[in-house]
């Protein structure tokens, strides 16, 4: 992570620790009954919109048993209403974004070095274009530093994901990586479309389903089958590649979702539209409103854990994601990252309005 990485921030997968005394058990999805209007832009899905039960139970419950982490900032679950939208079926390709480079000319963040006005107290030698790249560690370590396996690679970006020594060739097919939020922000804008809000997203995850564990639904592995590019073996140090990956898989390799979104669980972190606050879920339960309609996420950013930093909402978990540390490919749990931050498990999806 560019801007975290440099200023020796914390990085993506902290433990949130916002306190919250609230919670309630999810009510019914209600989905809209209207049909989308006209034919589906090309690769994209109808997204009928609805009310639903936004947010997690806690995790780390033996009813759950989904790892160590309590998910504070998903609760208290709430009443949500969104409009219908198109979403793209998988997320943002290389070839996709490639197409969008060749016609503009664009330079990602990770492109670009950073400047002494952006990092006064940094070192010169580290103002050098590069991104964030996950390194397994070459034994089992304590899970109290992140900086273990996370290193700023000089030369990381989406053309060299983990850095000037790899490339994309054969790649095209794979969702796109070291894209910060502009990135994704420019493409989408680009494609005229936009990325979703965090309630758009979830919405879309859960596939019209209540209140299920994952986007598939409550069973971890159906049948014995795996449903989601995450990690197995000993994290960071072996992944087993149990579920046919080691690292980024291409896109579409496992089962699509109710709503025919692939990979919206694993494989890797997904921008959305909205700030990121902690206490978010919490505000709007202050509020008293039973129903929020299209809710476009906080005015302004705050993670107690680096309250300086911007942030923007990410979703899905990724290819690194295990109940042994995160497990945020749980669909009503929610991620972060600073928004000039690029990673080699992040990228993103876009969506797009019905037109009138």
């Amino acid at each position: 992570m560019r801007k975290v990485a440099i200023a020796l921030g914390t990085l993506l997968l902290g433990i949130f620790a916002t306190p919250s005394t609230m919670a309630s058990s999810y009510a019914p999805t209600q989905s809209n009954k209207q049909a989308a209007q006209g034919p589906a832009p090309a690769g994209m899905v109808w997204i009928p919109g609805g009310e639903f039960s936004m947010g997690s139970e806690d995790p780390s419950t033996d009813a759950i048993c989904g790892g160590h982490e309590h998910m504070r900032d998903a609760r208290p679950i709430h009443r949500v209403y969104v409009d219908g939208f198109w979403m793209d079926k998988t997320e943002v390709t290389n070839e996709q974004f490639g197409k969008f480079v060749k016609a503009t000319g664009y330079k990602t963040v990770a492109e670009i070095a950073p400047t002494q006005a952006e990092f006064p107290t940094a070192p010169k030698e580290n103002l050098v274009a590069g991104a964030t790249v996950f390194t397994p560690t070459p034994n089992v370590v304590p899970l109290n530093n992140m900086y273990q396996w996370w290193r700023y690679q000089h030369g990381a970006d989406w053309r060299h994901p983990e850095g000037p020594k790899s490339n994309i060739i054969g790649r095209g097919k794979y969702p796109v990586v070291q894209v910060a939020y502009q990135d994704a922000e420019a493409y989408a804008k680009w494609a005229g479309k936009r990325l979703p809000t965090e309630a758009e997203w979830e919405f879309a995850a859960r596939g019209g389903q209540t209140g299920a564990t994952y986007a598939w639904g409550d069973e971890f592995k159906p049948g014995g089958k795996w449903m989601a590019n995450i990690y197995e073996g000993k994290f960071p140090c072996k992944d087993t590649a149990a579920d046919g990956y080691a690292g980024v898989a291409p896109v579409a390799k496992f089962p699509a979702n109710k709503y025919g979104l692939y990979d919206i669980s694993g494989n890797v972190w997904e921008w959305c539209k909205d700030w990121y606050r902690a206490d978010y879920y919490d505000q709007l339960a202050k509020q008293g409103a039973p129903l929020t309609r299209n809710p476009q996420g906080p005015e302004t950013s705050w993670d107690p854990a680096e309250p300086r930093e911007k942030k923007r909402v990410q979703r899905g978990g990724s290819f690194l994601c295990t109940d042994q540390y995160c497990t945020r490919y749980m669909v009503g749990t929610r991620g972060k990252g600073e928004e000039k931050t690029a990673a080699n498990h992040l990228g993103f999806r876009c969506v797009q309005l019905p037109s009138k």
